[in-house]
């Protein structure tokens, strides 16, 4: 039975005896697909983000709560199963299909696969998830009914977990699942509050680099002091040239005398990154997102921007950043990689998404704009103080 704007089939299967003898029967939900083509070539197939979305089986029990398994890992690690109150599907990226058997039923879970002809004679895998229920037994005469819903549609988080237990665990993110869900709920709440997803995204970095605005600011400080010391270090660097003890034990000094400590803008930073990469799993994974209009020329959240405007706009912020951010002690190679970054990244934001783009041009933007104010107030000091 199907019903106006939900994506739940409900299946109903009436069995109907009429003959002499005791019938008996199991029902099978299967889902059944073949691997998926993902164009992974070259620098376009990099920037895919169908590549890096979990495609595959998956299944729920309320013991061992939310399984995948990779269509690769059919043969190693098969499923053989049986529990109450669960579900099986099979997943991919903003879609899913799943089984959602009677929660009075001990249903068999399995996971198979096989080789199929194809009508140009070779062969093809197919990946297969079952759901057996258990044995149906009707006497002549009897009527019995199996009942099972069918889930088929987007990867809605907010209305998932009303359909059945664990269902919203389909949005996988991976190990930063515990910081990305409230982060998605946020993301929701600003939705309603914009009615814009663009709107919404700015919104959640500008509330994040709010939350994380003094730890920013320990690690912008303490690049400012580094880079005040640059000329004295590269004057060290050249001094000591044949001699990386003398120059480590004169560096170190210099540390101490000017009270900098060259790794405190790191334990900040360390901080942050699961934060940022939670939100990045969220905007590549919420179906939401998928053609939702921004502003003017982007039409789709999670298509490339059409004109390049917020790549060449990270960009920009990528190129400002790295003139604040001190080079001194760096490996001559690696104070060239930092120059040759923003471009090479331009080139790979190019084919992102225009919703990652935007978080990233934002979220660059803030620092960039902090990172300035910072220095140019440790600038000023110094003047004041000669």
């Amino acid at each position: 039975m199907f019903k106006r704007g939900s994506y739940v089939v409900d299946q109903r299967e009436e069995i109907d005896n009429k003959g002499t003898a005791a019938w008996s029967g199991n029902a099978y939900r299967r889902l059944q697909r073949v691997p998926p083509v993902i164009d992974t070539s070259g620098i376009k197939g990099y920037s895919n983000i169908e590549r890096y979305s979990f495609v595959g089986a998956a299944w729920y029990s309320p013991g061992d709560k939310f399984q995948k398994l990779k269509f690769d890992d059919f043969a190693k690690k098969p499923l053989q199963a049986e529990f109450s109150g669960g579900w099986a599907a099979m997943l991919q990226h903003y879609f899913f299909a799943a089984w959602i058997p009677d929660t009075s039923e001990t249903e068999r879970y399995t996971t198979t696969t096989y080789l199929a002809k194809t009508a140009q004679g070779g062969e093809v895998p197919r990946y297969l998830i079952t759901a057996q229920s258990p044995s149906i037994a009707i006497a002549p005469g009897e009527t019995k009914t199996a009942h099972a819903r069918l889930y088929i549609g987007p990867k809605l988080q907010s209305t998932l977990d009303q359909i059945a237990p664990g269902l919203a665990l389909t949005v996988d993110y991976g190990m930063f699942t515990v910081i990305a869900e409230p982060l998605h709920w946020l993301l929701a709440q600003l939705h309603k509050l914009t009615g814009n997803w663009g709107f919404a995204i700015i919104l959640l970095v500008l509330l994040i680099k709010a939350a994380f605005f003094k730890l920013s600011e320990t690690q912008f400080r303490s690049g400012a002091k580094m880079r005040k010391l640059q000329p004295r270090i590269a004057a060290l660097n050249e001094r000591y040239a044949g001699d990386s003890q003398k120059k480590n034990q004169a560096m170190m000094e210099l540390y101490q005398k000017e009270k900098v400590n060259p790794l405190a803008g790191c334990f900040p930073m360390l901080i942050q990154i699961p934060v940022f990469f939670a939100l990045y799993w969220v905007l590549l994974e919420s179906v939401e997102l998928r053609q939702a209009p921004f502003i003017g020329w982007i039409h789709n959240l999670t298509a490339p921007d059409p004109y390049y405007v917020l790549p060449v706009l990270n960009a920009l912020v990528m190129i400002a950043t790295t003139t604040l951010t001190p080079t001194a002690g760096m490996d001559p190679t690696q104070a060239k990689m930092m120059k040759i970054m923003p471009v090479a990244f331009s080139v790979l934001f190019a084919f992102f998404p225009a919703g990652l783009v935007l978080y990233y041009t934002v979220n660059g933007g803030l620092g960039l704009l902090q990172q300035w104010i910072i220095t140019r107030r440790i600038e000023a000091g110094e003047k004041a103080q000669a």
